[in-house]
């Protein structure tokens, strides 16, 4: 039986209503808080969460916020400035005051359903605020928006449509949320042994300035209307996604390098050939320094190349920085053998091919595939 034929089942006849968002949910308003204040207030282990834009949060003690502004009921936030999403959370919190959050004070209304949905046309919002120049909706935005209430005149009936679909995504949530936790787990435990292999004490190696043993060379710029969509050789410039493509390389494969202007201080490694832009050092090697190894060794020290990047309206980093790195100098053998064991750890844990992160890009599609035919009921001008 398709999963279209579950849906109609699972209605069994009953006709849909289409409702605002206002009318079916309570909207709360956040607290006054500043970043500063967030920053200064978080205790890990806290009970109170904070929610501010994007991943940003703090844990704090319920004393530090007005008991007005905590929100006790499990809730909807709208993240409604910068990257526009929903987030559902069910223990106290609040929130900075430019967010809101719903909650239901219907039994007949399971408010998970209506998160659901709302994650499945959170486009339809981003759309909104990208009109303007900084992201952002408004409270009208969603209070007007419409959502579907299977079965409105049975609400025992009703009650249950709702929960069953939420029991089915909820099962793609969860599990994609148990392989995440793993895979951070993971990364944890190869961050640890990647340092461990390339800590070496004071003695025990002969370490150099990086700039005195490999080439540190600036890549050429490309104007734009170079660039092809795709084509032979990525070309990178303020950032580790390709600017475009180009049909020659100037960089050969297997080399290390690093972002200068925009996402300054990041480190990369191509295996294949690429050209490097202007905003670019790559790192030429001789023949006794294993390219790999080196770009490992840099992930470690990454901190002391981040710290110097000034950070202007563009922030850049400047060749000396890189060239001042103190690297170790090991037998060649070493090096090769660390880089086997790492490449091992970093197929399983990074690569989108194989491993957990493969698994949970395919739950997450398959989390949206039934999200997207569960939600399928008819629109307001079909009924």
């Amino acid at each position: 039986m398709s999963n279209l034929s579950f849906l109609e089942k699972l209605l069994d006849g009953a006709e849909v209503e289409w409702k605002a968002l206002g009318e079916v949910l309570v909207r709360t308003k956040g607290t006054k808080i500043t970043a500063g204040q967030m920053k200064d207030l978080h205790k890990d282990g806290a009970p109170l969460k904070i929610f501010a834009g994007g991943k940003t949060v703090a844990f704090v003690d319920i004393d530090d916020i007005p008991e007005k502004d905590i929100n006790r009921e499990p809730s909807i936030i709208v993240k409604s400035r910068g990257v526009i999403e929903f987030e559902y959370y069910e223990q106290p919190f609040s929130h900075k005051n430019e967010m809101w959050s719903y909650h239901s004070n219907d039994d007949n209304i399971h408010i998970k359903f209506i998160y659901h949905f709302l994650k499945l046309n959170e486009y339809h919002f981003q759309n909104i605020g990208n009109k303007m120049q900084m992201p952002q909706i408004s409270t009208p935005d969603t209070d007007k928006f419409l959502i579907p209430i299977p079965c409105p005149g049975n609400p025992e009936k009703s009650l249950k449509i709702q929960g069953e679909i939420v029991r089915i995504l909820d099962a793609f949530t969860e599990l994609t949320a148990e392989l995440t936790a793993e895979l951070t787990a993971r990364k944890k435990q190869y961050t640890y042994y990647r340092d461990r292999l390339l800590r070496f004490e004071e003695g025990e190696v002969e370490w150099k300035a990086l700039g005195e043993v490999i080439d540190v060379q600036r890549g050429r710029r490309l104007v734009k209307s170079q660039l092809e969509e795709t084509g032979d050789y990525a070309v990178f410039q303020n950032s580790m996604s390709p600017l475009g493509y180009y049909h020659e390389s100037n960089v050969q494969a297997d080399t290390t390098f690093v972002i200068c202007a925009g996402a300054a201080g990041e480190i990369g490694f191509n295996d294949v050939d690429f050209w490097a832009a202007d905003d670019v050092h790559y790192l030429v090697t001789p023949e006794y320094i294993v390219d790999k190894f080196i770009y490992y060794y840099l992930l470690t020290q990454q901190h002391k190349i981040l710290g110097p990047v000034r950070r202007a309206s563009i922030p850049r980093l400047s060749k000396s920085v890189i060239e001042k790195i103190e690297i170790p100098i090991i037998d060649p053998s070493k090096q090769k053998d660390i880089v086997a064991f790492l490449d091992k750890f970093d197929a399983l844990t990074n690569s989108i091919t194989e491993g957990l992160p493969r698994e949970i890009e395919l739950r997450q599609k398959q989390y949206t595939y039934y999200r997207d035919l569960l939600f399928n009921f008819p629109k307001p001008e079909e009924v």
